[in-house]
């Protein structure tokens, strides 16, 4: 058994599996998941787990080099977009439409139980040299 790190083999297995410029989602429970990308669904109830609980343990083992999140993010979840801005991460905003058709080329969506909107972002892969 690991000792430290992501616990949850599918999630930890694709982000060894990651290549540079390759992209995963983190979504709450209500982003439409395209039929061609594998969906790991974490989702228990409404809240659990949390968009951030996710997003936090993600980014402590991947490098990731940029982001995009919704653009209405910044209306309709400014708390959320606060705390994304503050990551240091270059974040491309783009709108709904346009974020759910990019979902179509990630390598998987990690579904949560989050239940506030626009709670979604699409990480960049980095290098780690």
């Amino acid at each position: 058994m690991k000792k430290y790190g992501i616990l949850n083999r599918d999630i930890a297995a694709v982000l060894a599996r990651l290549g540079h410029t390759d992209t995963i989602v983190i979504a709450d429970c209500g982003l439409p998941i395209p039929e061609s990308v594998r969906c790991i669904d974490l989702s228990l109830k409404q809240g659990v787990p949390s968009f951030l609980d996710v997003l936090s343990e993600v980014l402590d083992d991947m490098v990731v080099e940029g982001a995009v999140c919704a653009t209405e993010i910044e209306t309709k979840n400014s708390e959320l977009h606060a705390y994304i801005s503050s990551l240091g991460i270059p974040t491309k905003m783009v709108p709904h439409e346009t974020f759910k058709e990019q979902t179509k080329h990630a390598k998987v969506i990690i579904r949560t139980g989050e239940n506030k909107p626009y709670a979604n972002i699409i990480l960049r892969a980095g290098v780690i040299f």
